[in-house]
């Protein structure tokens, strides 16, 4: 009997974009560089040394909610992009560790972020998804909320009795929309200082001009543990073996260079065009079509191609359950789409990212924690050539200890 050949996968084309110039261009030709002699030499990034995570820190319970408590809700998350709510009078509703978020743009322009929950007996006020409305109107009983989160009405307020209204708007969250992010803290009264939080990432984050683009697609995606989940991202070790007929057709595999900006890092990988330009000029370089860079915001937003006319954002999130996360994944372009022909391929550029995470890196990723949750005790080990991961999980148990009160459970260490 004959082996069936292979089908070949169908990549999506890389259309580089003119949006680097200034200061952002020779950063990006300094990493070309730097990726141009690791493609010359066969080398890459490494960290000092490689690095040991007990597998208990995937594991624990009481450390998930910790995790959960302590970083999820309290810190900016990146939430939206601007083009999500590109025009005055739209939402966007997600649940993000349990908690129901909707993010309201309203007649003003301005943008808000409260709990999508009804002050009259808890009904969820919005459908996950986006949308456009004038007002915010619950299914329940019909209380009416304008776009900023306040009670404007109530049906049959004649018989309801009297309240005082101004006690019953939607509860707020912090918000602060910046470089084209909407970011929102989960916890009610917290304070955002956004400027400290990205501190000198900053120029890395609005490099991309992502408040220039418009959303061509979001989709859902369910995967494993949160922590097993962003590690396929900031690592490119996997390309030639996992990613054999996909990723590794445009990139090439442990090829990469890193790094990191307070709890931020940067990994770009080697795209296989670089071969070709090895002794070119550097006035030449076009780094957007030989530079595959990954721009993470922690804890897990992913910007993978954001020099490009397209790229894909990823955010793994975890769910109120240890072994799930839920991955939010957005196609952005930088222009609206031209015709039909533009329209498929930006289909199959969706569908394509969507295969490659779930049904190779996710899928993957369930094998992995069924490993590791046969292995307590014991010690996942993160090579000198993943110092991105090595960097992530570095700085959740920073800020895990940072914020860690009496009693409350800490991250374990090697022996």
């Amino acid at each position: 009997m004959t082996e069936l050949a292979e089908q070949p996968v169908a990549v999506p084309q890389y259309l580089p974009s003119t949006v680097l110039n200034g200061a952002a261009r020779e950063e990006a030709i300094s990493m070309m560089r730097r990726l141009v002699a690791h493609t010359r030499n066969k080398t890459t990034d490494q960290a000092p040394e490689p690095w040991q995570e007990p597998v208990d820190n995937y594991l624990d319970e009481e450390l998930f909610q910790a995790e959960i408590d302590l970083i999820f809700k309290r810190i900016p998350l990146p939430l939206a992009l601007s083009c999500e709510l590109p025009e005055k009078n739209s939402y966007k509703a997600i649940e993000v560790v349990g908690v129901p978020v909707l993010i309201t743009r309203d007649a003003k322009g301005e943008v808000h972020a409260m709990l999508n929950v009804c002050r009259h007996r808890g009904a969820l006020i919005c459908e996950a998804g986006h949308g456009q409305s004038r007002a915010l109107v619950c299914p329940y009983h019909a209380w009416s909320y304008g776009m900023d989160g306040k009670l404007n009405g109530l049906y049959g307020e004649q018989t309801f009795g009297e309240f005082d209204k101004s006690q019953r708007n939607l509860i707020e969250l912090p918000s602060v929309e910046t470089a084209g992010v909407i970011f929102v803290c989960l916890t009610p009264g917290l304070m955002i200082d956004i400027d400290s939080w990205l501190g000198e990432f900053r120029p890395v984050l609005e490099a991309l001009k992502l408040d220039e683009c418009y959303l061509f697609s979001s989709r859902m995606m369910p995967g494993p543990n949160w922590k097993v989940a962003i590690e396929g991202y900031l690592e490119g070790y996997h390309f030639a073996s996992l990613h054999k007929n996909t990723v590794f057709k445009t990139n090439l595999s442990n090829t990469a260079i890193f790094d990191g900006f307070g709890p931020h890092e940067r990994v770009a990988f080697a795209l296989r065009a670089i071969e070709e330009h090895l002794d070119d000029p550097e006035d030449t370089w076009d780094p957007s079509a030989n530079v595959g860079s990954i721009i993470w915001l922690f804890p897990g937003f992913s910007i993978a191609g954001g020099w490009r006319q397209r790229m894909a954002i990823g955010f793994p999130l975890p769910t109120t359950k240890r072994d799930e996360s839920m991955t939010e994944q957005r196609i952005l372009i930088r222009k609206q789409v031209d015709g039909d022909e533009e329209q498929h391929d930006l289909e199959v550029m969706r569908d394509w990212f969507y295969d490659v995470t779930y049904g190779e890196d996710y899928i993957t990723g369930y094998g992995v924690q069924k490993g590791v949750s046969v292995t307590g005790g014991r010690t996942q080990i993160f090579g000198r050539n993943e110092p991105g991961v090595q960097y992530v999980h570095q700085t959740i148990n920073r800020l895990m200890e940072e914020n860690a009160g009496p009693g409350d459970p800490r991250p374990r260490k090697a022996n």
